[in-house]
């Protein structure tokens, strides 16, 4: 699946065709998802705040390796990191089932669990990266924007696919069930990407006399972009890490449906309604994206029932579906073609660190004053980030476009 096959064909299809291999990843990234914090919890009798920290591991190690991810991808090309990051993820599926073979030996699994949530966190910065600045070459930089949107639509696509189907394999009895049978078949899926990204031709990176961006500058380059992503970022990590735990608070049924509900409607907002970032602007989209995550979160926490649960989670995947990429057009245009992957990885940082340090934020807020403290904290967070993007449109630090 060279360049020259795919010269005729429209942007679209030439982005679908690699970010299969994104889909595959975030599939594995959210099998997980409804059961992970509640084995950590209840199966290993660990703390709240100890089940927060295993989940946002993941996002640490995604933080760490953004910095490699970014400079191969603009140094050797970015098919043999995806390739990276593919392997990666294998090794994490595989870990993640052991650990589920060792729950009768809390600490050991509790161990196994975290590496398996470091190789995680690699694969899932590794293909993304690899992923969005690959799509580029294929379609064009004019269609960054489309490029961002659709790693994005497969990204939370996969985790609203893989958070039902973990949760429907954690309900199958041992030894082959539970989470064995989650970390088997994440394991499987991206064994199946390695075989199929053989009859892909990678692309080269992009000619330039320019000098490679060090990426401390590249950081400093995106810093209030990633400032405001940052802040929306936290309302995902509530959802993500602990919406699963609120549901078992309350003794209510329905938190995997929650889950894929606001996986689909990201999924929906994503792909109806990213032309508005070319349309409006990425600053505009972004305020409106914070407002809505606000009052999302802000539901949950001020009205506690099962239905403005799932009312709040669809609310919140509306509003955090369009933030990266409105912000996101413009952090990577301002590096110029040589560096979109060290600008794409420093961008990125900002959610991969939001995501960690809420597990070291959010569970002991739920443990001294509860969930509704946390939701409400997390929209408040978002209020400011809409604060952060309306300072950015007065600056008017970037045009749309390069």
């Amino acid at each position: 699946m060279g360049s020259s096959q795919t010269s005729d064909a429209s942007p679209v299809s030439r982005v679908l065709s690699v970010v299969l291999f994104n889909l595959l990843v975030y599939i594995v990234i959210g099998l997980p998802n409804a059961v992970l914090t509640i084995f950590v919890h209840t199966v290993l009798g660990y703390s709240t705040t100890l089940a927060g920290l295993t989940f946002a591991l993941q996002y640490l190690a995604t933080f760490a390796a953004r910095s490699s991810a970014g400079r191969l991808v603009d140094k050797i090309g970015p098919k043999p990191v995806v390739i990276g990051g593919l392997l990666s993820c294998v090794c994490a599926g595989a870990l993640l089932g052991w650990a589920g073979m060792m729950q009768h030996m809390p600490a050991v699994s509790l161990g196994i669990l975290l590496l398996s949530r470091l190789f995680l966190g690699w694969a899932e910065s590794w293909t993304s990266t690899g992923v969005i600045i690959w799509n580029i070459h294929r379609a064009g930089a004019e269609n960054t924007a489309l490029a961002i949107s659709w790693n994005g639509i497969c990204s939370y696509g996969g985790i609203a696919l893989g958070a039902p189907v973990g949760a429907t394999l954690a309900l199958i009895p041992s030894p082959y069930g539970g989470l064995v049978a989650v970390g088997t078949l994440s394991a499987a899926l991206p064994l199946f990407g390695l075989a199929l990204i053989g009859f892909y031709q990678g692309a080269q990176p992009h000619p330039s006399t320019e000098t490679p961006l060090s990426f401390r500058k590249a950081l400093r380059l995106v810093l209030w972009h990633g400032c405001a992503l940052a802040a929306g970022s936290i309302g995902f990590a509530a959802i993500s890490s602990f919406l699963a735990l609120y549901y078992a608070a309350h003794h209510w049924a329905g938190a995997a449906t929650a889950l894929a509900v606001f996986g689909g409607v990201f999924v929906c907002i994503r792909f109806f309604f990213a032309s508005q970032i070319k349309r409006r602007g990425g600053v505009f989209v972004a305020i409106i994206s914070l407002l809505v995550e606000t009052i999302g979160l802000g539901i949950i926490g001020i009205f506690p029932s099962r239905h403005n649960a799932l009312l709040g989670a669809a609310l919140t995947g509306a509003g955090f579906s369009l933030l990266f990429p409105a912000l996101g057009v413009l952090a990577v245009n301002k590096a110029g073609p040589r560096n979109r992957g060290a600008a794409l990885s420093a961008y990125s940082i900002f959610l991969d660190l939001a995501i960690a340090c809420s597990g070291f934020t959010l569970g002991p807020i739920i443990e001294f004053s509860g969930y509704t403290a946390m939701f409400l904290t997390s929209a408040g967070c978002c209020l400011l980030g809409a604060l952060i993007s309306y300072l950015l449109q007065r600056v008017r630090h970037s045009p749309l476009v390069a």
